[in-house]
Order: C-alpha cells, then sequence, then structure tokens
C-alpha cells in the first residue's frame, strides 16, 4: 500500500516535487521498519505497563520471540510484520499534507520520532493487550480508523499549521501534474486495502470475507458519492475526484468493516464521499495548506467511519455491541466519540509539540528558494521528467539524420 501512496501522492504534486513526494513515502518504510523492531512492536504489542496507556519493552528487539512463537492462530513474527505495514503507512500518510515545502533531512527525523511518540500508544489503545479504548472504554475499531486514519489525519492538520501554507497558496494553480499515476496509485491502494481491512481478522474465516465485501463496497458507494457532488457542484465528474472518493470510502469503511453489514457498509461509504468532497475545500475558508486533503479525507473520513460504527454496529459482526439503529441505543456511539476526540487530540498535540521542537533545532520548512525550484532539483539533485541527451546535446529521440536526407511519410 505504501508505494500506492507514493504514486498517489507523487501523481497530485507539481512537477517539480514528484521525486520528494515518492521519497518521503518510501523513505518512511525504512524507518519506521527499524524502530517497530527496536521497540515499536513491544510498546504497542507487549504486555500493559499499566493503565492500558502503553506496553512493556519486554519484546524489544523482538526478543522472546521466534519461529514457533504464536499470536492467536498466526505467528507471532507474521503478526508484527502485518501491524508494522500498518505503521508505515500511517506515517507516510502524513508527508501529504505539507507536500512541495518541508525540508527532507527534518522528516527523516520526524517519522522515527513521532512513530514512537504518536502512532505507538494509540496502537496500544486500540489493539493492544488490556489497551484502555478497547478493554476500558468498549470502543471498535476493527482495522484502524483510530490509530491510522484519525492519528494521521490530525497529526498532518499540526504539520500544517507549524510549516504554514505553500508559496502562492490561494493565489496560484497547484493541479495535480499526473493523473493516470494518482489513478494508478488509488487502484494499488484499493487492492491493498483488502489485505488491510480483511487480513485483520488474522485468518481465512467469514468474518475477513464480511470485512473484504464491505471494504469493496464501501470504496465504491465513496467513488459514487464523490462524483455526485461534483457533478451538482461544479458540472463535471472529475478522475481525482473518482480516485479520492473510492480512498474516502475505504478509509470510512477502515475501522467497521468487522461491525457493520452491507447495509451499513453502503451507508458508511457514501456518507463519506459526499462529506468529504465538501471538507477537502475546508482548507481555503480556515487558510491552512493541507496540500494533498489528508486532513479532508483521512480525519473526516476516519471520524465518519469510526462513530458510524455507533448506528451501524450488528451482533452479528460484533459478537456482541450494536449500533442506534438496531436496537443498541447512544451507549456505542457514545463510547465512538470518546474515543474519536481522545485519539485526535492526542495525535494533534503531539505532532504539533515534535514539530515546534524540530522547527526550533533543524528548520523544518524548506528554503524559500528551494521551494520555488523545486524540492527534486534542490534536495535529490534528480528530475522526474529529465529525458536525457545523446552526444553532441540531442535530445533523445531526435533523429541523427540532416534533415534534407529525412525520408518523406507516404501518402
Amino acid at each position: 500500500m505504501t508505494p500506492g501512496l507514493a504514486l498517489f501522492y507523487g501523481g497530485m504534486v507539481r512537477t517539480k516535487s514528484v521525486l520528494n513526494m515518492l521519497m518521503m513515502s518510501f523513505v518512511s518504510i525504512a524507518l519506521v521498519t527499524v524502530v517497530w523492531l527496536a521497540a515499536g512492536y513491544s510498546l504497542a504489542f507487549g504486555p500493559d505497563a499499566g493503565g492500558g496507556l502503553i506496553g512493556t519493552l519486554e519484546h524489544a528487539g523482538m526478543a522472546g520471540i521466534g519461529p514457533d512463537s504464536v499470536q492467536g492462530t498466526v505467528p507471532t513474527l507474521l503478526f508484527a510484520t502485518f501491524q508494522l505495514t500498518f505503521a508505515i503507512i500511517t506515517a507516510a500518510l502524513i508527508s501529504g499534507a505539507i507536500a512541495d515545502r518541508a525540508k527532507f533531512g527534518a522528516w527523516l527525523v520526524f517519522v522515527p520520532v513521532w512513530a514512537l511518540l504518536v502512532y505507538v500508544p494509540v496502537a496500544h489503545w486500540v489493539w493492544g493487550p488490556d489497551g484502555w479504548i478497547l478493554s476500558s472504554l468498549g470502543a471498535l475499531d476493527f482495522a484502524g480508523g483510530l490509530p491510522v486514519e484519525i492519528t494521521s489525519g490530525a497529526s498532518g492538520l499540526a504539520l500544517c499549521l507549524v510549516l504554514g501554507p505553500r508559496l502562492g497558496f490561494k493565489k496560484d494553480a497547484m493541479r495535480p501534474h499526473n493523473l493516470p499515476m494518482v489513478m494508478l496509485g488509488a487502484g494499488l491502494l484499493w487492492f491493498g486495502w483488502f489485505g488491510f481491512n480483511a487480513g485483520s481478522a488474522l485468518g481465512a474465516n467469514g468474518l475477513a470475507a464480511a470485512a473484504f465485501l464491505n471494504t469493496l463496497t464501501a470504496g465504491c458507494t465513496g467513488l459514487l458519492g464523490w462524483l455526485l457532488v461534483e457533478q451538482k457542484r461544479d458540472g463535471h465528474p472529475t478522475t481525482l475526484g473518482a480516485a479520492s472518493g473510492a480512498v474516502a470510502g475505504l478509509v470510512a469503511i477502515t475501522p467497521s468493516c468487522g461491525s457493520v453489514s452491507l447495509l451499513g457498509a453502503l451507508a458508511v461509504g457514501l456518507a463519506a464521499g459526499v462529506v468529504c468532497s465538501y471538507a477537502v475545500g475546508w482548507k481555503f475558508k480556515l487558510n491552512y495548506d493541507d496540500s494533498l486533503d489528508v486532513v479532508g479525507v483521512h480525519l473526516v473520513g476516519g471520524v465518519i467511519g469510526t462513530l458510524l460504527i455507533g448506528v451501524f454496529a450488528v451482533e452479528s459482526m460484533t459478537g456482541g455491541p450494536e449500533g442506534l439503529l438496531y436496537g443498541g441505543g447512544l451507549a456505542q456511539l457514545g463510547k465512538q466519540f470518546v474515543a474519536v476526540l481522545a485519539v485526535g487530540a492526542y495525535a494533534f498535540l503531539m505532532t504539533y509539540g515534535i514539530a515546534r521542537l524540530l522547527d526550533r533545532v533543524l528548520g523544518f520548512r524548506a528554503d524559500e528558494e528551494h521551494e520555488h525550484t523545486g524540492l527534486d532539483l534542490t534536495v535529490h539533485a534528480e528530475t522526474a521528467y529529465d529525458h536525457g541527451v545523446l552526444g553532441h546535446g540531442a535530445p533523445v529521440g531526435a533523429s541523427s539524420v540532416p534533415s534534407a536526407q529525412k525520408v518523406k511519410p507516404q501518402a
């Protein structure tokens, strides 16, 4: 999913920052993997250290875990690797909020610090042994609405405020430079999302099948909902809207795919597609530059999907709790609301603090000249669309045959 995200984001930025956007995702794979194996997994899924807030370092460096270790019904090493992929993409998602203007060196420091101080505690709250959100509060999150979507969205908002808007924000056209790349990235994300959500059942069983179908369904209604809004508001459906709508539906169904029926999945995806299509415009009214709509899609979509568990949850999926429409009253909805508020506030405040500190020490915002020229050239010494030259300065593809000797095309 993270390479898919890299293409999705890479197509949405301007030509001068494509490679930088791809690099922010790919380097997250390496950084988070190292941190996760060293301490992240143990703190997230190790024995609770008290109060359901964080695990211990009992398994730091994957100590005590071998080929024969089992987590539920799957090998612990497989479980740890699967959970690692969630941590990776959550960090990578944040990069979209600060596209075109973040120092790459500061990003290299931010990612591992953020993973340990923000993602890991929230993952323990939601999925860890005796984590307070599941064990004490009783809120539900099947595949990551809280640790992945709301955490990345709230963190993205914090970084937007620390770094400030891009040069030319609300003045210059900042259109996606490659929409086919966006669609390809969205397709890879959608495909990967099946493993993301259905895999959270930790088995090839009925719950996994239901989560799989719910994921497909919500992605479809999210896409359609976004296009309906575009058609009514702007008079034309767009490819960017289709990709964004599908992602919005997938974001929203992530927490709820293991709790709602097929009818609920239809409603969750449609609600996300419609609401998120309006939410991406809030940045212009509220003056925060969320470059690639991490806040409008992932934060808003994550909130929608997490809250709607309290409306559409069915006993046949949850094994107990039911939503408002199925006789459960307001109790589950209230629990979902508390979880959303707690995770959103924690992620925002912690990220804001981390980013402020890094900005003071290293400087998080790219130099104005670098931003104007483009981070691909100034940071990575590369450009995405240089096709090179052939001897004596002749462009690639140019004929070396003198013009007088060129063969005329036949009629």
